[in-house]
């Protein structure tokens, strides 16, 4: 029954917030074996292994002032859901199934996803990816509680997008946005409406709208609407990855947006920006929806990267900034990639 479940919320997954342009061919997708090589691979099981071991009673991931967050947990729980593992099946799903508990038990009645007590760097970041957690679940489970608060969550969204398009730090409607937080959001509502909740048309619209708007010249995205800011590569990955989550697939917007991230493609010698993990994160998804060789080049050098990065013997990445279950999640997502079976993640 559960793979007859994952299977329907794949096939939602072929479309995105709005329905437009055609899938890539299939043979511009080089097979995951020409990619995650026997290293990578070695490198993926002992970080599965170190995540495993490492959740915190309750259910949930983060270690010193990160202990329970929302964002953090989540996290983890995909780059166990990309090894293939579900809440009801495969090696993961005990620590699937208490991940599911500890965000369902954090969603309050508002549909507010959060920990309060851990350190986060935003309330909103925390409930994107905790509501984006529900929704890839939802589909493989048979649980009524996470429906219930899968659309609290995403109702929450909905109506707290402000007059920008976008959404800023906290669960209300303020004057300002910015496009880190609003990817987050609208990660989420791609993922829930692949897995058939309901999304209205004018929230993506309003959405896609406020990002092409913060895209610079040098075809870059800035962080806010307010002022004249320079691009980055964090929020510029994250802004392809907006575009792309709306069902935009070929445009001059994304096609500048890529040519801008290339840049920063680790083997080109560009020096590495903060944020490393989360940039990185983002670029993979952008140069994977592109697909073709961009993909396949891009892969392999953060493939390669992430590599040179691991500590090795105890399977963890460090995360400067946040903490070892932070990066060692978003480096595992990222390896993960080419196996396809996120929902959100496919094409």
């Amino acid at each position: 029954m559960t793979r007859l479940i994952v299977g329907a919320v794949f096939f939602f997954a072929s479309s995105a917030l709005c329905d437009s342009g055609d899938p890539p061919p299939p043979d511009q997708f080089a097979p995951k074996e020409d990619l995650i090589t026997p290293a990578a691979q070695r490198l993926i099981d002992s970080g599965l292994a170190y995540l495993s071991d490492h959740q915190r009673p309750d259910g949930s991931y983060g270690s010193e002032q990160y202990a329970g967050n929302v964002a953090v947990t989540a996290l983890v729980g995909m780059a166990f859901l990309s090894s293939g593992s579900t809440p009801q099946e495969g090696p993961y799903r005990e620590n699937l199934a208490r991940i599911t508990d500890y965000l369902v038990e954090h969603t309050s009645a508002s549909g507010f996803v959060i920990y309060q007590n851990a350190t986060t760097h935003g309330p909103m970041y925390d409930h994107g990816f905790g509501t984006l957690y529900l929704a890839e679940v939802y589909g493989m489970t048979d649980r009524p509680d996470v429906r219930e608060k899968l659309k609290k969550a995403i109702n929450l969204i909905i109506y707290t997008q402000n007059d920008e398009g976008g959404w800023r730090y906290v669960p209300q409607r303020v004057p300002d946005a910015d496009i880190s937080v609003t990817i987050c959001q609208m990660m989420a509502l791609r993922a829930a409406r692949n897995a058939g909740i309901a999304v209205p048309r004018s929230t993506v619209d309003r959405c896609t709208k406020y990002v092409k708007d913060l895209q610079n010249a040098d075809g870059g995205f800035r962080y806010q609407m307010r002022g004249v800011g320079e691009s980055g590569f964090p929020r510029s990955a994250a802004g392809v990855v907006a575009l792309f989550n709306a069902g935009i697939s070929d445009s001059p917007e994304i096609e500048r947006g890529i040519e801008y991230v290339l840049k920063y493609q680790p083997n080109r010698q560009r020096g590495q920006e903060s944020h490393y993990f989360y940039g990185h994160y983002y670029a993979a998804l952008a140069m994977y929806q592109a697909g073709g060789d961009r993909w396949t080049e891009w892969y392999a050098a953060i493939r390669d990267d992430l590599i040179n990065r691991s500590r090795g013997a105890d399977g963890r990445w460090t995360s400067s900034g946040v903490c070892d279950e932070y990066g060692t999640a978003m480096a595992l997502i990222i390896l993960q990639m080419p196996n396809n079976y996120l929902p959100i993640f496919q094409r």
